[in-house]
C-alpha cells in the first residue's frame, strides 16, 4: 500500500524550490503598463499552483484601473512600499498601506482608485495562472 506522501506526489505535479534573487530579477510582462513585475520563480517551482511577483510603480494612479475580477482561487498582497485603495462591490473601500496584507477571494469585482506615487507590493495568487477580466461596476458605482 503506498504512503499517503506517495499518493500526494503522484496527483500534484512535481515542485522545487524557487530562489529570487534581487541581484538577478526577472522581469515579466504583466497586467498595467504603469507596473514592472518581477517574477520570484513560484509559479514555474510549484508545477503552477501558486504565483509570486513583486509589483513596483514609480509613479501614482492618473485614473482609477476600471472594474474588474481575476480568474483564480484567490490572490494575495503584501504592501512593502506606499499604498493602494480598492474599492470592493459590496460597498467598501480599502485602504492598505505599507506592512498591511489582503487577500482578495477569486471571482470578486474591484477596482483600484488610487496609489501612493511610490508603490513595492508582493502579490501571490492560487493557482499561478491569473487571468483578469474588465466587467461593469456594480449597482452604485460609477465605471
Amino acid at each position: 500500500m503506498p504512503s499517503a506522501a506517495a499518493k500526494k506526489s503522484a496527483k500534484a505535479p512535481a515542485q522545487k524550490v524557487a530562489h529570487g534573487r534581487i541581484a538577478d530579477p526577472v522581469l515579466v510582462k504583466g497586467r498595467r503598463e504603469f507596473f514592472t513585475y518581477r517574477d520570484l520563480g513560484v509559479a514555474d517551482a510549484s508545477g503552477g499552483n501558486m504565483r509570486a511577483q513583486v509589483m513596483k510603480a514609480t509613479q501614482g494612479l492618473s485614473r482609477p484601473t476600471g472594474w474588474h475580477y481575476h480568474e483564480c482561487d484567490g490572490q494575495f498582497i503584501y504592501i512593502l512600499k506606499g499604498w493602494v485603495e480598492l474599492q470592493f462591490e459590496d460597498g467598501k473601500t480599502i485602504k492598505v498601506e505599507e506592512g498591511d496584507s489582503l487577500f482578495i477571494p477569486g471571482y470578486l469585482r474591484h477596482n483600484e482608485t488610487r496609489t501612493s506615487n511610490e508603490m513595492e507590493i508582493l502579490e501571490v495568487s492560487v493557482p499561478g495562472e491569473l487571468g483578469t477580466k474588465p466587467c461593469e461596476a456594480p449597482a452604485g458605482f460609477k465605471d
